[in-house]
């Protein structure tokens, strides 16, 4: 006789059928089938987070491949595995990405986990059991990752100097101004100071830090969201190719992996965060009317400015990195600092990633988009 265990392991293969199985364990008793299903997602979550995965990486694939309402189990899971360990065991990186999902053991006993997530959300049990079915089946497809955040548990690499917080303070108020003004001027005057420090600071850096073996490239995941994930890693790679980092994105995870020196890198996150902001306000202003009838043109729009506007930040970001070396009385010393960094930051990509497949460009089909896009971009901050 076939166990509840063996049950749920067969369906997660593939061995058995998934409406069989979940016949199954239905009419199975929940005394049997809960206390399974709970031990399956804890274990395979924390497979996963002590094989590279972060919290918000499991949320979101779980969230893109099944159904979102389901995400929910990953919290938990979460703040099952959080459980065993002690705070200061935890890198304030991964507990920061924990209390981003309000990861909170709020049960009891394990064993009684699902029939309480039931009664909690007062959800009928044959749904919550695919619930669990559809999730372990997407866990079970995820491959390890490199350790970028090391899980609890684990030492984590030495945090980078703090040297640019204050100057990171300024941008990020510099951002807060851009993104709340509705005047393109005055968001273009706060550009110009916060890409200034930004660039300013970064050739600084490279110059002081030449020649320490200490200072290497590191690589961090940037989570990418629906709608429009391709032209939203488009912008982020325009951002980082004008900050000296590279970028390999994963649509079928839904993140890219960012590679360069951690000053960069901070500078590249918080530029792209901005710019989404700006972005999807001025799209929002220029968009033609949606509807039924509209929605067809209104997607192609939608596609062709954020294309239109990530090329050209990425031709202003750019433009502005150039005048700040042309504008430093050690350029020619910078040179080759800054060519012996582009080699280190290719070095960690191809070491990461040693098989990767240029992307197809994005199309434009909207000129009205493309334009538009363009347009904003010359009044987007670049921060």
């Amino acid at each position: 006789m076939t166990s509840v265990r063996e049950t749920v392991a067969a369906v997660v293969g593939g061995r058995l059928g998934y409406e069989d199985g979940l016949d199954l364990l239905t009419v199975a008793p929940a005394a049997e089938v809960d206390p399974v299903l709970a031990g399956a997602l804890f274990d395979a979550t924390a497979r996963l987070f002590r094989a590279g995965w972060q919290p918000a990486e499991v949320h979101r694939v779980v969230a893109r491949r099944g159904d979102p309402a389901h995400a929910h189990l990953i919290a938990d899971a979460v703040a099952a595995y959080l459980r065993g360990f002690k705070p200061r065991t935890v890198d304030p990186r991964w507990r920061a990405q924990a209390d981003g999902l309000d990861a909170r053991a709020w049960w009891g006993a394990d064993e009684q986990y699902v029939g309480q997530v039931t009664r909690r959300r007062r959800a009928d049990r044959v749904r919550l059991i695919d619930a669990f079915l559809s999730v372990l089946t997407v866990l079970a497809t995820l491959p390890p990752l490199d350790v970028l955040i090391p899980p609890p548990g684990q030492v984590a690499r030495p945090a980078p100097r703090n040297a640019n917080a204050a100057l990171l303070d300024r941008v990020r108020a510099l951002l807060a101004k851009a993104e709340s003004t509705t005047f393109p001027a005055e968001a273009e005057a706060y550009s110009a100071k916060a890409q200034e420090l930004i660039s300013r600071h970064s050739l600084e850096e490279a110059l002081v830090e030449a020649g320490d073996a200490r200072v290497t490239p590191y690589a961090r995941r940037v989570g990418i969201d629906h709608p429009y994930e391709s032209e939203k890693a488009a912008l982020l790679a325009s951002v980082a190719g004008a900050n000296r980092c590279q970028v390999v994105w994963s649509p079928e995870f839904g993140f890219a992996t960012l590679f360069g020196f951690d000053a960069d890198m901070d500078a590249v996150e918080l530029l792209h965060t901005s710019l989404l902001v700006q972005a999807h306000r001025a799209m929002a202003r220029d968009e033609p009317p949606g509807g039924k009838a509209g929605r067809a043109r209104l997607k192609t729009f939608r596609q062709s400015f954020l294309v239109g506007y990530a090329v050209r930040i990425g031709e202003r970001l750019a433009e502005a990195d150039r005048a700040a070396l042309a504008g430093t009385a050690d350029a020619a010393a910078l040179l080759p600092v800054l060519a012996s960094r582009e080699v280190q930051v290719r070095e960690a990509r191809e070491r990461a990633f040693p098989r990767t497949v240029r992307g197809r460009g994005l199309r434009v089909d909207s000129e009205e988009g493309w334009e538009s896009g363009r347009t904003a971009a010359d009044e987007a901050t670049l921060a």
